[in-house]
């Protein structure tokens, strides 16, 4: 996800790994249910309004309740935040922050990174103070450039006169190390810190950083720990740990970790309301489900916001229910704040999902009301309307976005691709493909590997082989490999067409993507192997090449 946020736990000081119950589609072209990050940032205030999406906010209505426990209605007047295209705090004049963020983020060699950056701004432009690099910081892991936020932090601990790190930042670094480097390099930071900076956030981000990873161990002594130093009285670390055996699929794990909440009177909060009623879907349980819900709307210290009617309304989704979903996503729609964009992507997936194309264009046009739309809601736009075989609207959203587009992302282009592909269009891909070099974008090795598997579907094998090389050419921070699936489907193909100078093709190629000798693929090309012993595989026991 691309990664798509919405909040089930939550920090003050690190991104933490949690379940996105969401039906919101990732890259692969499934609906994605799996493990994703929430930033506290994104989460706006929990007010309540009743926003009209196409016309701007109506008047809510307060209530006050009296000495006698009798209600009064008051009405008090609030701005229509979208009847003049946009809210008051984007009129304003861009901040010294903005610029330095931008400057930082438009550097193509990396080996100048932040530092080089910021030397060159102090020298330029003056002063840099403590307020605008973690503003720079802030934006920066909002927008998962996590390597050049750890960077600026790095570049303020080498001027420690200069810059006082409190336990907040100690925090966030820790948080970032373990994102851009590895666990190892988390703890080795955390050990070397001093005792007096073995607080609640540095613990916590340790903990997070931990079942980021998936290590119940590590985690579950971590835990431990907070608990015997006193850490551990509120809500999110006990949220975390219920993240972490959701992750892992150990249910009643995460169900005892809410009555023990509850025996030592730690009292629950919204995220872990939310997380308990993911469980109780993902078990099947709908009447313990809704009793959860019931049970949060009566608990005095919670206030549901969007996020939790989002999580319900995915949740009937998932059991079938989709006329108690809809009237979820009507609660998201009066829970909603003018200034955060993010529910608007999960409206849109979500009526999707239901089959309400009305509403999904409803919400979009809502949308377009803000300045600017993000990458990522022509994202979810484009995936709702293939979702709902609205390929012509699909389309016309793409060009709209190819005609704003500061940059071309190929996940957008590749949700379009991936639907021509799939329904045997293959000369309308490649052009797709020869339009997308027209314009000046780039295309990434999922494109290469969708148009691949059109060229199997045609028993193309030349031509699919060349996709797969297209795609071993493209640099990338990640290592491509093609889907173990594919190379069976190939594998398959030259034993039908007896090609064995085609799987010797493959061989060099999975040799120079030094995957020759990892599973699956070792098992695919041994399976193949077994069948035809004049195959150019044989000499795989000798091992890899020097």
């Amino acid at each position: 996800m691309v990664g798509l946020k919405i909040p089930i736990v939550s920090s003050q000081t690190s991104d933490v790994l949690v379940r996105m119950p969401h039906a919101v589609q990732s890259e692969s072209g499934k609906a994605n249910a799996a493990t994703f990050i929430y930033r506290p940032s994104t989460l706006s205030s929990s007010v309540s309004y009743a926003p009209t999406l196409t016309s701007g906010f109506s008047r809510p209505v307060v209530h006050l309740r009296s000495d006698k426990n009798r209600r009064n209605s008051i009405t008090c007047s609030i701005s229509q935040v979208h009847s003049y295209g946009t809210v008051d705090y984007e009129r304003r004049p861009p901040q010294p922050w903005r610029s330095l963020y931008r400057k930082i983020t438009v550097v193509e060699d990396r080996k100048f990174g932040a530092s080089f950056v910021l030397n060159l701004w102090e020298e330029e432009q003056g002063r840099i103070y403590k307020w605008t690099l973690c503003r720079v910081v802030r934006e920066l892991r909002k927008f998962q450039c996590y390597k050049q936020a750890l960077e600026v932090y790095e570049w303020m601990t080498q001027q420690r006169q200069r810059f006082r790190l409190n336990s907040s930042d100690i925090a966030i670094q820790l948080d970032l190390i373990s994102k851009v480097h590895d666990i190892s390099a988390t703890e080795e930071f955390f050990h070397k810190l001093p005792e007096v900076s073995k607080d609640m956030r540095s613990y916590g981000a340790l903990l997070n950083a931990y079942v980021r990873a998936n290590m119940r161990e590590k985690a579950e002594t971590t835990l431990e720990k907070m608990k015997n130093a006193g850490f551990a009285t509120h809500a999110l670390s006990y949220n975390v740990m219920m993240t972490l055996y959701m992750n892992l699929k150990e249910h009643q794990k995460a169900l005892s970790v809410v009555s023990e909440m509850t025996e030592n009177g730690i009292k629950l909060d919204l995220y872990t309301y939310n997380i308990w009623i993911t469980i109780c879907a993902e078990l099947g349980r709908l009447e313990e489900m809704e009793q959860v819900a019931e049970k949060m709307k009566s608990d005095i210290n919670v206030i549901p916001n969007w996020t939790t009617y989002s999580t319900l309304a995915s949740m009937y989704i998932k059991f079938g229910l989709f006329e108690k979903a809809e009237k979820c996503l009507k609660d998201v729609e009066l829970r909603m704040t003018g200034r955060d964009r993010t529910p608007y992507h999960y409206l849109i997936s979500l009526y999707s999902s239901i089959g309400k194309k009305e509403d999904v264009y409803r919400i979009w046009n809502s949308y377009k009301s803000f300045p600017r739309i993000l990458n990522l809601g022509y994202f979810t736009m484009i995936s709702s309307l293939v979702k709902l075989r609205d390929i012509e609207g699909a389309e016309a959203i793409y060009e709209e976005w190819v005609s704003v587009k500061s940059k071309y992302d190929p996940r957008i282009g590749n949700i379009l691709l991936r639907w021509y592909i799939r329904q045997g269009l293959v000369e309308k891909a490649e052009k797709f493909i020869g339009q997308i070099k027209e314009i000046g974008g780039k295309t990434n090795q999922t494109s290469w590997e969708l148009l691949a598997e059109g060229y199997m579907r045609k028993e193309e094998i030349s031509k699919a082989l060349s996709c797969m090389r297209e795609a071993s050419l493209i640099k990338s921070p990640l290592r491509w490999r093609p889907k173990p699936a594919n190379v069976a489907a190939l594998l398959n193909l030259c034993k039908q067409k007896s090609d064995p100078q085609s799987v010797e093709t493959l061989v060099e190629l999975l040799k120079k993507l030094d995957c020759l000798h990892m599973d699956p693929y070792e098992s695919l090309l041994r399976a193949y192997d077994e069948d035809h012993m004049n195959m150019p595989y044989a000499n795989l026991s000798e091992g890899p090449e020097p």
